[in-house]
């Protein structure tokens, strides 16, 4: 018997979890395409289920979470849509996650301690997820824990693009708020045309989580714009002392560019009353109306991540959308 012949078709398919669906629509209608249904509901305990009503069988399947408050509900939920893709005979699973839960628990500071972003990756891994796509990670080393491609987005062009239209006029610093991300300020530095660097020299106590406290400025701010950058703020506490010290150093303006509004209880007054020109995120995470402010600049991270779904499905280069810097 002769084996039967014929051209494989290739199908996209976009799930999205419950947490932010305002951006999965939105990638959804850059890709041209809907998103799958699905019925999702929470049982009187708590337990999620989850069930689409289409077939899933051979497609490409793109799923997309964003890892928000209430972030364990949100990761389990997206951890059970992989596992019903899986025993639904998708053919590829790509988890999609704007903003990587727990990815600040990438390592042990004290012993007992977890390494919490590495479980991430291998429950992900367990449920059946082949490939993983997210933005701006806490740590770059976070692609190593997931035993498979990691699409690592970055939205550095974005944030840098908007700052540089937006101020055309201002003598810009950068200005990263720890030493530790003095090499991502000086690729913001070149793609806003070769401008200076500084850093906060700062002090954090391991024992109190989400506290720092600003020491000295290290670099030239004095009447100067600066743009102070980070990959996520979460309480504000951090951030804010950065732009009071900053203005104490005779920084002319201090703006805000940061990839993930976590913005967690006190953040949003803490940001509206820093003195800060102006705040910018990406919507990675939803930003509700209650937590924004006049001051607060929300920038739309759905093409980038269209543009690599595209990239994913057709089997081209994601590092493209970079130049090569992915």
């Amino acid at each position: 018997m002769s084996p039967k012949s014929g051209t494989p078709k290739k199908n996209l398919m976009l799930f999205a979890g419950r947490s932010h669906l305002e951006l999965a629509e939105e990638v959804a209608k850059h890709l041209n395409v809907t998103i799958t249904p699905q019925s999702a509901y929470d049982f009187a305990n708590g337990e999620i289920f989850v069930r689409f009503e289409e077939s899933v069988r051979g497609c490409d399947a793109f799923v997309i979470q964003s890892h928000c408050d209430p972030i364990n509900k949100w990761i389990m939920e997206q951890l059970i849509m992989v596992d019903a893709l899986k025993r639904a005979s998708a053919k590829r699973i790509t988890v999609i996650m704007p903003f990587y839960g727990y990815a600040r628990q990438d390592k042990k500071h004290r012993g007992r301690e977890p390494i919490t972003a590495r479980l991430i990756a291998d429950m992900f891994k367990t449920a059946g997820a082949d490939r993983i796509m997210t933005v701006d990670l806490h740590t770059a080393q976070i692609q190593g824990y997931f035993d498979g491609p990691v699409d690592h987005l970055l939205a550095q062009t974005l944030l840098a693009d908007y700052v540089r239209e937006a101020y055309p006029e201002e003598n810009i610093t950068v200005v990263s708020p720890d030493s530790g991300r003095v090499r991502l300020a000086e690729k913001w530095a070149d793609q806003l045309g070769g401008c200076p660097v500084a850093f906060i020299h700062k002090t954090r106590d391991p024992h109190k989580p989400n506290e720092a406290v600003a020491k000295r400025v290290v670099g030239d701010v004095r009447n100067r714009l600066a743009v102070v950058i980070d990959d996520m703020v979460d309480t504000g506490g951090t951030i804010s002392k950065a732009v009071e010290q900053l203005l104490n150093e005779g920084a002319k303006d201090v703006v805000i560019a940061a990839t993930h509004g976590v913005l967690s209880g006190p953040a949003r007054d803490r940001l509206a009353n820093c003195g800060a020109r102006e705040v910018v995120f990406t919507n990675t995470l939803p930003i509700p109306e209650e937590k924004r402010f006049p001051t607060l600049t929300v920038l739309s991270i759905a093409p980038l991540l269209a543009r690599a779904i595209e990239q994913v499905f057709e089997d081209g280069s994601v590092t493209n959308l970079f130049n090569g810097n992915a």
